[in-house]
Formats: structure tokens, C-alpha cells, sequence
């Protein structure tokens, strides 16, 4: 099984997070987006959309990180990352659909001003991403967890990108279950931490 992934994305992070609290065996290539190696034709052939993260296993490709999520949970039989009944998974894909949504617009595009120079509109994607901490910090205010009583891969999904919310000058002071929520899941056997960069608020603490 290998993982083509960059440190610095949120969304490869996310599956060499899940990867790491399976323990399944795994081997990561790193690829260099700064010399454009994800454009070039023997990456495009594992995902033409030219992006990082994308899983090889048994000689299948799966592009796109909340997929092989979604891919890892059910090739290990672990329910519990994936609830079979209706109502668990559409639980479960709600958040998903927030990770790419929401939160990619949000925290996860203010992150990329600060790291990678993109070119959006800081003040737009900071307002965005605490419209979203704020329905973050009401829906954990009596749970622990985002979809269950227990982790699911919907906050797998969530936390890499609010975990390094402060890097796109995002700051997570006034959201204490929010908080909450990211020391839990770095509490789980397992937990592989996101690379912190010198960037936004982190530069300043």
C-alpha cells in the first residue's frame, strides 16, 4: 500500500492519519508539488485531476482523501470508522461533505495564502472559516465526536485542517470545544501529527 502525499497538504494528512490509527502497513511517496511532479504524465495517470493524496493498493488507484477514507475503511472491515446502517453513514458523509466544502473554503484556503501564496481573498476565507468553527463549537458542545459516539472517519476527515486553522490566521481561542475535539483525536492510539509551519498566527505566537 503506498500513500503519494505531500507533508504540507491537510488532505494527505488526513489519510496518513487514518493509514497510521488502523496500523495498517504502508509506505509513503512523497511528491514534490513545487517542481510540479503531480502534473507530470506518470502521476496523472494514477489521478488526471493532478492532486494530491492518491492511494495504490493491489494495484487499484484511489484519488481524492475523503474516498480513500472511505476506501480504507471498508477494505479493513472496520465498521466503526464507517457505520453500515442509514443513518450512521449518512451522519458520517454530512461531515464529509463539510471537508469539502466548508472547511476547504474556510480554514484549509486561508491556510494556503499564508503557506503556499495562493491567491484568494484573505479576508473572505477568515470570515468563512470562523463561520464554520462557529457551527463547529455548537455541534461539539455536548459530543465528543462529530457523527457518533465515537470517531468515525468524519473526523479524520475535519481535523487537519483545524488543527492548523492558526497558520492561515484563523485563531481557535474562542472555540474551547473545538479545542476539545482536537485533543481527542490526538489522543488516539496511533495519531500521526500534521507538520506545523512557521505561517499566520503560529509566526506570531
Amino acid at each position: 500500500m503506498k500513500i503519494h502525499h505531500h507533508p504540507l497538504s491537510g488532505h494527505a494528512h488526513r489519510v496518513v492519519l487514518f493509514v497510521s490509527l488502523l496500523g495498517l502497513p504502508h509506505q509513503l511517496v512523497e511528491v514534490d508539488l513545487k517542481s510540479g511532479a503531480h502534473k507530470k504524465p506518470e502521476f496523472l495517470a494514477l489521478n488526471p485531476f493532478g492532486q494530491v493524496p492518491v492511494l495504490e493498493d493491489d494495484g487499484v488507484a484511489i484519488a481524492d482523501s475523503n474516498a480513500i477514507l472511505v476506501y480504507l475503511a471498508k477494505k479493513a472491515g472496520r465498521r466503526e470508522w464507517l457505520p453500515e446502517d442509514a443513518r450512521g453513514a449518512a451522519a458520517v458523509q454530512r461531515w464529509l461533505s463539510v471537508a469539502a466544502g466548508e472547511l476547504a473554503y474556510g480554514p484549509a484556503a486561508a491556510r494556503l495564502i499564508t503557506v503556499f501564496g495562493a491567491g484568494y481573498n484573505a479576508t473572505e476565507v477568515v470570515e468563512r472559516a470562523h463561520v464554520l468553527l462557529a457551527r463547529l463549537e455548537k455541534h461539539l458542545a455536548d459530543r465528543d465526536w462529530l457523527a457518533s459516539d465515537h470517531p468515525t472517519i468524519a473526523d479524520v476527515a475535519i481535523y487537519s485542517y483545524v488543527a492548523r486553522a492558526p497558520e492561515g490566521n484563523v485563531d481557535l481561542a474562542a472555540y474551547p470545544a473545538v479545542n476539545r475535539f482536537l485533543r481527542r483525536v490526538e489522543a488516539l492510539p496511533g495519531f500521526v501529527s500534521f507538520v506545523q509551519t512557521p505561517a499566520g498566527l503560529t509566526a506570531a505566537a
